[in-house]
C-alpha cells in the first residue's frame, strides 16, 4: 500500500502542480479522504523533485536560450537588447515576491492553513476569479508583450499560492489574463515563472532531509520500502507533470478554463459536505 499510495500521490502532484486546481489542496484532501497517514518530509521532497524535473525537462531549451542570451547581454553591456533577455529579467523580477513570502511565511502556512475548510474557501474564490478573468480579459497580448508592471503583478499573485487551494498556476494565469494576456501565453509565463520556485522548493526540502537524516525517519521501519516509495513518487510526479504541461498548453490553443473552474467548485462542495457530515 505504501508503493500504491506513493504512485497515486505522485500522479496527483504531477497533474495538479500545473493545472489550475491546486496541488497543495489535493495533497491535503486525498490522504484526508482516504485516511492515509502523512508520509513525512522525505516523501514530500520526492514529489517536489519530480515536478522540478518535469518543468526543467519541458522548458530545458527555453532556459538554455534565455541563459545564453543573458550571458551575451552581460558581454555586450546591454541586458535588455532582445526579447529573450527581457523575458529572463521579467521572470527574475516576478519570482522575487514568492521567494520572499515563501521563506517568511512557510512555517505559518504549514501549521495553521492546512484545514480542509480553508481549501473550500480558496477553491471557490479563486475559481470565481479565474472565471472573471476569462470573461473580462481581452486576451490580445502575447508573452512578448508583457511589461514590468505585468511581471510584478503576476509575481505578487504567485506569492498567494502558498495558501492551499489557491493554485500557483491558477493564480498566475488568472493574474496574467486580468492583464489581457491570451490563455497560452498566460500559461507559458506561469510555468516558466514557477520553475525557480519549484526547483527552489525541492532544494530547500532536500536540505531539510539532510537535517532530518540525523534522526529516525518516521513511517519508515523498512528503509528499502521507504526508498522505493520515494522513487515511485518522484517518477510518477515527473512523468505526469511533463505530460500535463505538454497537453495542457495544446489544450489552451482552442479551449477555455471553464472545466477547471467547475471542477474547483464541485470539489469544494464535496469537501464541505464531507467535512460537515463526518468531521464536525
Amino acid at each position: 500500500m505504501e508503493i500504491f499510495s506513493a504512485a497515486i500521490l505522485g500522479i496527483i502532484q504531477g497533474l495538479t502542480e500545473f493545472l489550475p486546481i491546486s496541488s497543495s489542496a489535493h495533497l491535503i484532501l486525498v490522504p484526508w479522504f482516504l485516511g492515509w497517514k502523512p508520509e513525512g518530509i522525505v516523501f514530500d521532497v520526492s514529489l517536489h523533485v519530480g515536478t522540478a524535473i518535469a518543468v526543467l525537462a519541458y522548458f530545458w531549451s527555453d532556459w538554455i536560450r534565455l541563459g545564453r542570451e543573458v550571458i551575451v547581454g552581460f558581454r555586450q553591456g546591454n541586458l535588455l537588447a532582445n526579447p529573450s533577455q527581457r523575458l529572463f529579467w521579467l521572470l527574475v523580477v516576478g519570482t522575487l515576491p514568492a521567494m520572499v513570502v515563501g521563506l517568511a511565511l512557510e512555517k505559518t502556512v504549514e501549521t495553521q492553513l492546512r484545514s480542509p475548510l480553508i481549501t473550500v474557501f480558496t477553491l471557490v474564490l479563486f475559481g470565481a476569479l479565474l472565471m472573471w478573468a476569462e470573461r473580462k480579459g481581452r486576451q490580445n497580448r502575447t508573452i512578448e508583450q508583457f511589461t514590468w508592471a505585468d511581471c510584478i503583478w503576476i509575481g505578487l499573485c504567485q506569492a498567494i499560492a502558498l495558501i492551499p487551494g489557491v493554485s500557483r498556476s491558477g493564480v498566475t494565469i488568472t493574474a496574467a489574463m486580468f492583464r489581457d494576456s491570451d490563455r497560452q501565453s498566460a500559461a507559458r509565463f506561469s510555468f516558466l515563472l514557477s520553475t525557480p520556485v519549484i526547483v527552489g522548493a525541492g532544494i530547500l526540502s532536500s536540505l531539510r532531509v539532510v537535517e532530518a537524516a540525523r534522526y529516525p525517519v518516521p513511517h519508515a521501519a523498512d528503509m528499502n520500502w521507504a526508498i522505493l516509495a520515494m522513487a515511485t513518487g518522484t517518477l510518477c510526479a515527473a512523468i505526469t507533470g511533463f505530460l500535463c504541461i505538454r497537453y495542457f498548453l495544446r489544450y489552451l490553443q482552442t479551449k477555455s478554463f471553464f472545466p477547471f473552474i467547475i471542477y474547483r467548485w464541485i470539489l469544494a462542495v464535496v469537501v464541505f459536505i464531507y467535512y460537515m457530515r463526518y468531521q464536525s
